[in-house]
């Protein structure tokens, strides 16, 4: 089975949908982490914007969560996600910004990171994006919509994805998600809270750091 979406998704209100049934389980605690990783960290203050030519995954879970941490003053804070798992990924011309506002005399601070830009695209295992807004066309190759988000994980009779990631994250294991052999995503715009994998090679990386207001888009 495969299915195109064409035109840009709003997976912020995805992830709000969901909301409900994920607050339900933090009152319980966090969902044990059914994959390779055990990422356990509080998000910061910043969400972060991430542009790529193409993605292409294979192995592609999506569910809702809530990540916890902080504000930009040290406050706590909780954010709803659409927490989007590779077991492996190729990201090509990927671009990365994060804007620090209200530095003394500077103002606005931007850093930039490019990688994937040369012919070599950014690889990655165990990929783990928790996304709180996407814009991308996208085609899914043999997609699964309205399994649990338990069952996505490789220990699962057809399961496809890496499995729940756990750590700082609330997710319901009984909740939606949707999973496919393969994915491919080009004109990819998103914000997110966080990254995590168990390796991420970025070739022809290229870090810059500036004054002002510089994003990815």
């Amino acid at each position: 089975m495969e299915s195109q979406v064409r035109g840009g998704t709003r997976w912020k209100r995805f992830a709000v949908v969901m909301v409900p049934s994920v607050a339900a389980t933090a009152c319980i605690g966090v969902a044990l982490a059914q994959g390779a990783l055990a990422a356990s960290f509080s998000v910061s203050g910043q969400s972060f914007k991430v542009t790529a030519d193409s993605l292409e995954g294979k192995g592609f879970a999506q569910y809702g969560a809530l990540d916890s941490g902080y504000t930009m003053t040290g406050g706590s804070a909780l954010h709803p996600v659409a927490v989007s798992s590779f077991k492996t990924a190729k990201i090509t011309n990927m671009c990365q910004s994060v804007v620090t506002p209200n530095i003394p005399v500077l103002g606005s601070v931007s850093l930039v990171l490019r990688a994937g830009g040369s012919g070599t695209p950014v690889e990655a295992d165990n990929l783990y994006i928790d996304v709180e807004d996407l814009s991308a066309d996208a085609v899914f190759h043999n997609i699964d919509i309205g399994v649990a988000a338990g069952d996505t994980g490789p220990t699962k009779d057809g399961g496809q994805g890496p499995g729940m990631k756990g750590g700082k994250e609330a997710a319901n294991p009984y909740g939606f998600a949707q999973q496919a052999e393969s994915v491919e995503l080009t004109k990819v715009k998103q914000t997110a809270w966080a990254t995590t994998a168990g390796t991420f090679k970025l070739s022809g990386l290229k870090m810059s750091v500036s004054a002002g207001t510089h994003e990815c888009y």
